[in-house]
């Protein structure tokens, strides 16, 4: 398939949604304030929290996500015979990076490669070239990308140099002590599940996730006989909370409806516990790009049965396109 003709992304409708927002007013919105939060969590990680990367890091992962994101628009505009819409004004370049932002601080805060910052160049330019290379039709004209960007820049990263690394957890709160190693991850996921509720509106997907990874400890710890607690454990980790209310949630990879919602969250659960069965780790990262795989070759299953009933877990989607 013609990669060029994959790049064009519609508009979102402009109907109001819930709450008396357009979906595109909530998009910006809950793009505005996930870029903000997470680039005050790398300021406060780089100036005083102990992130271990160095300062490096962050710059050389936001400039591969930008370029990357502004290359494959201009090739879609040039396709098109159009001015790229970043082109429009400031403000336009502006709203227009707020993906490739997050995307970029995300893989540039989670990867540890040492001084081997070309690798997390790669991630992020990955990453942002996956939404334009893999993407879903919803119909309508609307199509939407098949992975979380920042999560498949890192889990392909992963498989590809087995020699780079997850950040140490600890590099989270490594300076924090008495109250504030509870008031930070409080902030944290107080924020998450307002922005979560009001604008993406995942908080379904959220609560099924979090119910189907104690459900899997639990069966974990009884099949295997091992303590409940260290199965547990991951969950009071901030890798996790960051997980739970910035990558999963992520509106463009995860279905609208709610029940589509849970059939998700609990799949992410299900990929993760029976990859800590194999004993491979990294387990977050790998479980939501096979949730994701697994949710894009069901809408490929589901047009290959026409006339087939629409199914309480099916995804919100009607093809898949491959560049």
């Amino acid at each position: 398939m013609n990669v060029a003709a994959n790049l064009r992304v519609p508009r979102e409708p402009a109907a109001a949604a819930a709450g008396g927002l357009t979906p595109l007013q909530r998009r910006e919105g809950g793009l505005m304030r996930f870029a903000v939060a997470i680039t005050v969590l790398n300021l406060l990680g780089h100036l005083w929290l102990g992130f271990e990367q160095s300062w490096a890091t962050p710059f050389v992962s936001l400039a591969a996500a930008y370029a990357t994101e502004l290359a494959c628009a201009s090739a879609a505009a040039a396709a098109d015979g159009r001015r790229p819409r970043f082109a429009e004004s400031f403000g336009a370049l502006v709203r227009f990076l707020l993906s490739a932002h997050i995307t970029g601080l995300a893989v540039g805060m989670l990867l540890y490669a040492a001084e081997q910052l070309w690798v997390v160049a790669f991630a992020s330019g990955f990453a942002i070239a996956s939404k334009h290379l893999i993407r879903m039709d919803l119909g309508g004209g609307l199509i939407r990308h098949v992975y979380n960007p920042s999560n498949i820049g890192i889990a392909v990263t992963l498989v590809l140099f087995p020699w780079v690394g997850i950040a140490p957890p600890y590099q989270f709160a490594e300076n924090l002590f008495g109250a504030l190693d509870w008031l930070l991850p409080l902030v944290v996921v107080t924020t998450g599940t307002l922005i979560n509720r009001k604008f993406t509106q995942r908080l379904p997907l959220i609560g099924a996730w979090l119910g189907g990874f104690a459900a899997q400890a639990i069966m974990r710890s009884l099949v295997n006989e091992t303590p409940l607690l260290a199965g547990l454990a991951p969950m009071t980790g901030f890798a996790f909370i960051l997980f739970t209310f910035y990558m999963i949630t992520d509106p463009a990879t995860t279905p609208e409806g709610k029940r589509a919602q849970l059939c998700f969250g609990l799949s992410v659960a299900l990929a993760y516990g029976l990859l800590m069965e194999f004993h491979i780790v990294f387990g977050l990262f790998f479980a939501l790009a096979l949730a994701s795989t697994l949710r894009a070759a069901t809408v490929l299953l589901r047009r290959g049965l026409p006339g087939t009933a629409r199914a309480a877990c099916s995804p919100d989607v009607a093809t898949v396109h491959v560049g």
